[in-house]
């Protein structure tokens, strides 16, 4: 890797603020600092890491949309470390989100993954060339310490997020927050908005008095320091949990990005920006020069403040961690997969009939033929009816499945057929289901896709495709999504 900071472990003092500065920093960069890159020279100036641990085994891209991990590196090493850091030497991630950047160029949508949150990793490469066994049920943040380096491991995390998700990662940027206090100063300053005093023992626990008030209650603006204080801010407020900051942190993204576009894209303005944001960057190749840079900052122009949007993968406690709870968040990627926005419109680019918006044209999704190249599947028969799995593995093989096992399911009594899905796999499963007429889908904590006949099969073995149901945000993620033009005070969370 050529990334040229080193990360600590220290976690201690409440300094816990990557996850504001990178929503901050990228969202900067990534939509509505295009234009200053034009204006900037920045040469050889972009960091870049290493690609070559990327898995070999990843989803299919998509044609319109784009997804971009933004992670937020724990490097406390130069100027990181005056502002309140420890030491290290492995580098470390306390926060992630995805990007997703929607076929018609118009909406994006941030979706935070919780550093606690349990999860299996893949097979990584380490620093040392060498590839890592598999890790199942393990905290997310462990991902980007794989190999222990001390630019930690990108790849790793980005391995990880497309096998939680399904998605292909398009792009992957690395920031810490070294250049975020210049960053909240050279915008004059973010909008935020507190619930009560905070106080200088709110930000170090430890503290014996409770000492000089740092925040009063109320809406203010912050920058530099300050703002730095406020977005490590976790005792003073709420329930003292990282996660019960999510919502206020992503308030505070929203400000920041709505105070730079009143200000004007301009080169006066977006200079420093672009400054302090190429200062906190490593990005993947994919990246790594002024013009591709550009190139994917200009293609995100026409994305506007009510359309970015904020939200949090379906997650719950479990223990002192997080559960990712399922099939909420398989919904959330399948609907992503789809460009469906949060309040369920189509944002593919494609006009209705299944035109896109150049008048070419397209079949609309719920009626294409059923194409299971690169899926692979086991089909286990749930009834008495003999020869029912060799029936629906010939009609699987005709449209290109893959048939892993064919078998005799565990009980004979099922009446309607069932395929069940592991992490990742809700749009597959989906797919599978449209040739068995009365399917349900279900997800499972089995790894793979398994089709469980039913005698509904049996009376009708039909291969004529159901048509597909467009996919939507489960409700339960669409009704806490905030937008980048919303109020700073309203809706926010304190644990």
């Amino acid at each position: 890797m050529t990334g040229r900071r080193n990360a600590g472990q220290g976690r201690g003092g409440g300094v816990r603020l990557r996850r504001t500065a990178t929503f901050g920093l990228s969202f900067l960069v990534l939509l509505v600092a295009g234009a200053g890159w034009a204006y900037l020279k920045l040469g050889g100036s972009i960091d870049t890491f290493s690609a070559d641990g990327i898995s070999g085994d990843r989803p299919p891209g998509s044609e319109q949309g784009q997804n971009v991990l933004v992670v937020g590196s724990d490097s406390r090493s130069g100027g990181n470390s005056e502002l309140g850091g420890g030491t290290g030497e492995v580098g470390r991630s306390d926060t992630a989100f995805l990007l997703h950047v929607y076929g018609d160029h118009r909406h994006a949508v941030a979706v935070s993954i919780p550093r606690d949150a349990l999860v299996d990793i893949p097979s990584c490469k380490g620093a040392d060339g060498r590839w890592t066994a598999p890790q199942r049920n393990v905290m997310f943040n462990a991902a980007f310490s794989v190999g222990e380096s001390a630019e930690g491991n990108p790849a790793c995390t980005q391995n990880t997020v497309e096998k939680l998700t399904g998605l292909r990662v398009d792009h992957t940027v690395v920031v810490d927050f070294a250049g975020f206090a210049k960053l909240t100063s050279a915008v004059g300053g973010v909008r935020v908005c507190l619930p009560q005093d905070v106080y200088q023992r709110d930000l170090s626990p430890k503290r014996p008095t409770r000492g000089a008030k740092v925040f009063s209650r109320g809406p203010q603006t912050v920058s530099g320091q300050q703002a730095l204080d406020y977005v490590r801010l976790r005792h003073g407020i709420g329930d003292g949990s990282d996660i019960g900051r999510i919502k206020r942190q992503q308030a505070f993204v929203a400000a920041l990005i709505k105070k730079v576009k009143s200000d004007g894209l301009n080169p006066t303005t977006l200079l420093p920006l672009a400054n302090a944001a190429t200062d906190a960057m490593t990005v993947d190749p994919g990246l790594g020069s002024a013009d591709k840079l550009l190139s994917f900052a200009l293609s995100m122009k026409n994305v506007d403040l009510h359309n970015t949007k904020f939200v949090t993968v379906p997650w719950r406690y479990e223990g002192a961690r997080v559960a990712i709870v399922e099939p909420d968040a398989d919904a959330l990627w399948t609907a992503l997969k789809a460009d469906r926005t949060v309040d369920g419109k189509d944002a593919s680019g494609r006009k209705s009939g299944g035109h896109d918006e150049k008048g070419g044209g397209r079949t609309p999704a719920g009626n294409t033929p059923v194409s299971g190249r690169g899926i692979s599947v086991a089909v286990y028969n749930g009834t008495t009816v003999t020869g029912l799995a060799a029936r629906a593995t010939e009609l699987l093989r005709s449209r290109d499945f893959t048939v892993t096992t064919t078998a005799t399911a565990s009980s004979q009594d099922h009446t309607s057929t069932v395929v069940e899905y592991g992490p990742g796999l809700r749009e597959q499963a989906e797919t599978t289901a449209r040739l068995f007429a009365g399917a349900r889908t279900t997800a499972s904590t089995t790894p793979g896709i398994q089709v469980i006949l039913g005698t509904s099969y049996a009376q009708n073995p039909s291969a004529t495709p159901v048509p597909s149901t467009p996919s939507t945000v489960p409700p339960t993620v669409a009704d806490q999504a905030r937008s980048a033009d919303d109020d700073p005070c309203a809706n926010l969370s304190y644990g």
